[in-house]
């Protein structure tokens, strides 16, 4: 087992557990509050957004093939009105786990390597490959995977839907191995990033979620 957010071997008010860091984007000056908090007997992540949008990341190197379950903890206080995995202006959740993917040369056209390339040069590093999104949504289908509306680099997996779990902690398992061949149709380079995020900034609602910790699971865990 990779242990990769022990946020409940944390102390509320404290400071992020190793190798955690904001994740915040250039065109989006509203960001979600991220605090560590006593739930019960547990330390966990209180999001609380507000028309924002930023996240909390990890970088990892995680192999999928070796460890190809994530298993993680959230709940949720509310779904979004006009939250939509469809459309550009319902792309908010409440709750999404983020984890992105290596860039591999071999995976990508000539064209797209001059675009890996020229994003080097700007952030010092290539971007992600690719992610997928572990999200709760409104009201979409559990089961649902679907690109995100802006790019379909980004593929969106519908874990919780509606209302009828809210304010209950929920446990998660996905196979991120399984989960990235059914979505991108090919088997997945390796892990790079895990994050979590609350944002609201395209419906313009508020949002509250909690998070606890993150872990990968191997073959024989």
């Amino acid at each position: 087992m990779l242990e990769i957010g022990t946020f409940s071997a944390a102390t509320a008010g404290g400071s992020w557990p190793d190798g955690w860091k904001s994740l915040t984007f250039p065109k989006i000056p509203q960001h979600t509050t991220y605090s560590l908090v006593k739930d019960g007997e547990q330390i966990v992540v209180k999001a609380a957004s507000l028309a924002s949008s930023s996240g909390l990341t990890r970088e990892v190197q995680v192999d999928p093939k070796g460890f190809p379950v994530i298993q993680w903890r959230w709940k949720v206080s509310n779904i979004l009105k006009a939250g939509d995995v469809a459309k550009k202006a319902g792309d908010d959740y409440p709750a999404r786990i983020y984890v992105t993917f290596q860039y591999d040369s071999a995976k990508v056209g000539l064209f797209g390597k001059a675009k890996y390339e020229a994003a080097k040069l700007i952030y010092g590093r290539y971007p992600p490959l690719g992610a997928i999104n572990y999200i709760w949504e409104s009201r979409t289908p559990v089961g649902t995977v679907a690109p995100n509306p802006f790019t379909d680099q980004v593929q969106m997996i519908v874990v919780e839907s509606g209302s009828t779990k809210l304010n209950t902690w929920l446990t998660e398992e996905r196979n991120v191995y399984e989960d990235y061949q059914r979505a991108f149709g090919e088997e997945p380079p390796m892990i790079s990033g895990v994050a979590i995020m609350t944002d609201t900034d395209n419906t313009g609602e508020a949002a509250e979620a909690y998070y606890g910790d993150i872990v990968f699971k191997g073959n024989a865990d």
